[in-house]
């Protein structure tokens, strides 16, 4: 039995100062790991936040005793992410970062959404000690400027014009990725992993220059109500995301009036919200619900028909799929990217491809609740095995200790128990 871990998860992003799905995993992860008895910090930055989303977050997320939140803001404010985005380094971020490492050196560093601090800040590590050091991939920003794979901000990319693209898509270009910058930062981690099979083959097929290992999601499901109220009287679809082009609502919004007798609820805001509602504002059977906090989305998710996932680009493994199967309740996705992967592997929804096979799906799941029913068992099936806590903690602390032994011989933290009882055994 070896001893509670010292774990530093860094993120660009972290609740309340979240955009995205990553910075709500590794909020869940941390969450799930403090509650084993690990010892966790977590550096996010609030510079980054205001950077990006100008607006202060509208509430608060609790913390468990063993999670240490450090949301750095520098006396520059929005320079700091600014420059890092620029140069690839976290110049004004990178005191502050050191100081936290070196005053509680951790055992393993887990880095995720690094956009805004820059992949200099991979070779991050404690003064002394041995360290593992992780990074999930939740997206395509090591080899993408725009991290989507949505090339000139109008279709899915099939091959890198990078520079044209990012100026057509009205972001600066960073001269250091024509740089071996990435290359050489990715060679002091020792194991990048992705969220799905497809993301992984994508780094792979892009020429990212090391190797990534497939390692599901830590998702852990609101708890189920005794009494879920029903927050919709008439039947409805639920839609849970950003409000952004790549994420398909409008081609929802374009078929919803051939969808008979059902509603479309939607839950999320973003930069395309003012677009998306005009779409809308037509159709009364579709409702915007604002952002709502995951104990929000949990009754909603309870009662619906399904959950639709109409993604326009390459998906990751969007973690509102996983809380969906969690709850039994089936899926209606595109058939690209991870969203084919996480369907097929489970059974637990309906792939489309196209307008007529996504209203043919949506008739079938709102004609028959045998159906909902066996679609969602399958679904919640595949949770259990892949994405529950029980499955998670043995995937990720096999994760690691398989890397402590290639890149040491040995396993730190079992090493030291084992020294400890050899001493007070008089050995």
């Amino acid at each position: 039995m070896s001893r509670p871990l010292k774990i530093l998860q860094l993120t660009t992003f972290y609740p309340p100062y979240n955009i995205g799905g990553s910075g709500m995993y590794v909020y869940r992860l941390a969450h799930t790991l403090g509650e084993a008895g690990h010892q966790v910090d977590v550096i996010h930055c609030i510079d980054s936040y205001r950077f990006v989303h100008g607006a202060e977050p509208e509430s608060g997320y609790a913390s468990h005793p063993n999670v240490h939140l450090h949301g750095l803001q520098s006396g520059y404010g929005l320079l700091s992410p600014l420059l890092s985005h620029q140069t690839g380094r976290p110049f004004l971020k990178q005191k502050a970062i050191e100081e936290i490492v070196q005053r509680n050196p951790p055992d393993v560093i887990h880095f995720h959404n690094i956009s805004l601090f820059g992949p200099e800040i991979l070779r991050l590590k404690p003064h002394a000690g041995p360290v593992v050091k992780l990074y999930t991939s939740h997206d395509h920003w090591l080899y993408c400027p725009t991290m989507t794979l949505w090339k000139f901000n109008s279709r899915l990319c099939e091959k890198p014009e990078c520079l044209r693209c990012t100026l057509i898509s009205k972001r600066p270009p960073q001269l250091w990725r024509y740089t071996n910058l990435i290359e050489e930062c990715a060679k002091e981690v020792d194991l990048f992993v992705a969220p799905s099979r497809f993301t992984a083959s994508m780094h792979a097929s892009r020429g990212f220059s090391q190797p990534v290992k497939y390692l599901p999601l830590v998702i852990e499901p609101e708890p189920a109500a005794a009494n879920s109220v029903r927050p919709h009287a008439r039947p409805y679809f639920l839609f849970v995301g950003r409000l952004e082009l790549v994420k398909g609502l409008q081609t929802l919004i374009a078929v919803w009036d051939k969808v008979p007798d059902a509603d479309l609820l939607v839950v999320g805001t973003g930069r395309y919200e003012g677009t998306l509602r005009g779409m809308a504002a037509a159709n009364p059977r579709i409702r915007f619900l604002d952002k709502r906090s995951p104990a929000e989305i949990a009754p909603l998710l309870d009662h619906c028909l399904a959950c639709v996932v109409p993604s326009i680009y390459y998906e990751t493994s969007p973690t509102v799929v996983i809380e969906a199967f969690a709850r039994k309740v089936p899926v209606i996705a595109r058939d690209l990217g991870g969203l084919t992967e996480l369907l097929s592997d489970s059974g637990g929804g309906i792939l489309y491809r196209s307008d007529d096979e996504l209203l043919a799906a949506l008739s079938r799941l709102a004609g028959s609740p045998a159906l909902r029913e066996e679609l969602g068992g399958s679904g919640y099936r595949l949770y259990t095995q892949r994405w529950s806590r029980k499955a998670q903690l043995e995937f990720y602390f096999d994760a690691l200790r398989e890397t402590a032994m290639r890149k040491y011989g040995f396993i730190p933290w079992e090493r030291e128990r084992e020294g400890a009882s050899e001493i007070s055994s008089g050995q």
